[in-house]
């Protein structure tokens, strides 16, 4: 009788291998756009299946409740030290399984439930995790949110201010999932130290072009950071915290044994690889090429008469605007 633990999986369950099969060819054959299905390298990949799928590990480096965690403790402190010097960052945490676990942890460590909060808006380029009334974020704090202006299509930072002094927020949250402009950080962080608020920015969409001195980055600026790191970034699909170490103790509290129990050490040891590729200078010539690759995009669509929302882009994303075609 066949060990199936050593038999290929195309003996153990033909169904899911010819599924992945498929899926290689989809993948290889089609025109992939969306920004959180980006290819990671073979190095990733490969991290990402390997034993460290087999390690529980609940703790952080050198203070773990299992035993047989040398090997993770290297693993996991160097994705922790890469993510820092990527980002500039005073500490990180790299044990999130997703970007919205990720926010739950700092919205814990920054205030408290019924809090205020200032996001923005949905509808307007935001997220879920913004304060979304269907979300965790809106249904356990006072939301208050901000847009675009209806003449430019960008951040009004005017209002944003505006509102921000009405509400005194105890957090002010910026970044977007749907917005193709660049983001004043500096800005909103002056903003929120106006109105003693808290700055946390989301930078799951831009992450890449920040690592790269591509866009502004929110670090100087920012009490918290969070991203995903399979978007722009190249990495597994994941999260990642980043603040001031003042934060770090809170942070890490928060979210073990807050919002997660052991975390993912095969993902881990793919993030430390995907951020070791991130602070190469190839990676750095890649994002100017997405960069390149989206206006080169952007002007052909506006050539062939579709209207852009805001009239163009400055990141890897663009809005059409097909409401005129109905």
């Amino acid at each position: 009788m066949t060990d199936l633990r050593n038999a290929p999986i195309a003996e153990v369950d033909p169904v899911i291998s010819e599924a992945i099969d498929n899926e290689v060819a989809r993948q290889a054959n089609g025109l992939e756009l969306i920004a959180s299905e980006n290819f990671v390298s073979e190095a990733v990949l490969e991290a990402a299946g390997s034993v460290f799928t087999n390690k529980y590990a609940e703790g952080y480096p050198k203070k773990r409740y299992y035993g047989g965690c040398e090997w993770t403790d290297v693993v996991e402190q160097t994705a922790i030290d890469r993510a820092k010097e990527l980002f500039g960052a005073e500490h990180a945490n790299v044990q999130p399984h997703s970007g919205a676990q990720a926010n739950m942890a700092v919205y814990l460590a920054a205030i408290q439930y019924g809090d205020q909060i200032l996001g923005m808006k949905l509808s307007h380029g935001g997220h879920l995790t913004h304060g979304h009334p269907m979300n965790f974020s809106g249904i356990s704090y006072k939301v208050a949110d901000y847009g675009v202006s209806r003449e430019t299509e960008q951040i009004d930072y005017n209002e944003l201010q505006r509102i921000a002094e009405e509400h005194k927020p105890k957090l002010i949250v910026c970044g977007a999932s749907a917005y193709s402009r660049i983001i004043d950080f500096r800005r909103i962080g002056e903003i929120a130290k106006g109105v003693g608020a808290r700055m946390f920015a989301d930078i799951a969409h831009i992450a890449g072009p920040v690592a790269a001195d591509l866009h502004p980055s929110p670090v100087p600026h920012a009490d918290y950071v969070t991203t995903t790191t399979h978007k722009t970034l190249r990495g597994p699909r994941g999260g990642l915290i980043l603040c001031k170490e003042e934060h770090a103790k809170e942070i890490d509290r928060k979210l073990f044994p807050g919002v997660q129990g052991g975390p993912l050490v095969h993902i881990i040891a793919a993030k430390a690889v995907a951020f070791g590729e991130a602070l190469r200078d190839d990676f750095k010539e890649y994002q100017r090429q997405i960069l390149a690759n989206a206006k080169a995009l952007a002007n052909e669509l506006q050539e062939q008469g579709l209207r852009l929302v805001s009239g163009g882009t400055d990141n890897h994303l663009m809005l059409v605007d097909v409401w005129m075609d109905g």
